[in-house]
């Protein structure tokens, strides 16, 4: 993962509401159908992509209730070809609902990682997120902090502008591992806007090293797991 070309992984956006994955992974148009009439992931970065943000136009609304989001999920999991991975990563929206539930209940997860910005208000929806997973018997391999410091591009002050450790002393509070830190950067968003991930645009920047650090940790927790 985090551009570690030795391994397969593919990428699943599950937030129907507000698909990002289009965006960020440069990827536009439709699914082709293979044989078996299932969708083929669109691919690039060497990782293949399926996102509802495929098949709405992107400024669509979507205004759909329960049912049709667990219907729709379904289909993303069940009804494309994603060959053989070592990982597929699940990118969830923020909360505890249909999403979620319809994932646990359809495909077996190895583990959760919960990502979460230091301020209180974002914390309360982090914690809830880890005990839904422990309830539905999913481990939580452990807490990203997102946004954690702004380092000031001309005289290099960092300042904590969410927080300096809540999502820390949530992992503390969880009993989980801290998985890592990722700043706030003006690079990783100019980067993300334009749909060059930071470690292809920029592999060599302290912000990229921060994605890989999350990414062997997290690594190392589902080895740590399966053992």
């Amino acid at each position: 993962m985090a551009n570690d070309q030795s391994k397969s992984v593919g990428l699943l956006d599950a937030d129907v509401y507000g698909p990002s994955i289009p965006r960020l992974m440069n990827l536009k148009g439709n699914p082709e159908l293979t044989d078996k009439n299932l969708m083929r992931p669109l691919v690039n970065f060497g990782i293949p992509c399926m996102s509802m943000g495929f098949l709405v136009e992107e400024v669509a609304p979507i205004v759909w209730r329960g049912l049709m989001v667990m219907s729709a999920i379904e289909k993303l999991i069940r009804q494309v070809d994603w060959g053989n991975l070592d990982y597929l990563v699940i990118d969830m929206p923020p909360g505890t609902g249909d999403v979620q539930l319809s994932i646990t209940q359809n495909i077996p997860i190895a583990g959760a990682v919960i990502v979460s910005t230091p301020q209180d208000i974002a914390l309360l929806d982090a914690r809830r997120g880890a005990e839904m997973f422990r309830k539905v018997n999913v481990p939580v391999l452990g807490l990203v902090q997102n946004m954690s410091v702004f380092q000031c591009p001309k005289c290099s002050h960092q300042t904590h502008i969410f927080g300096s450790d809540g999502a820390k002393e949530l992992a503390r509070t969880l009993g989980v591992e801290m998985l890592g830190d990722i700043p706030l950067h003006l690079n990783i968003r100019e980067t993300s806007d334009k749909g060059q991930p930071v470690v292809v645009s920029s592999p060599d920047s302290p912000e990229a090293e921060a994605y890989r650090r999350v990414a062997a940790a997290v690594v190392r927790r589902l080895a740590e797991l399966t053992r």
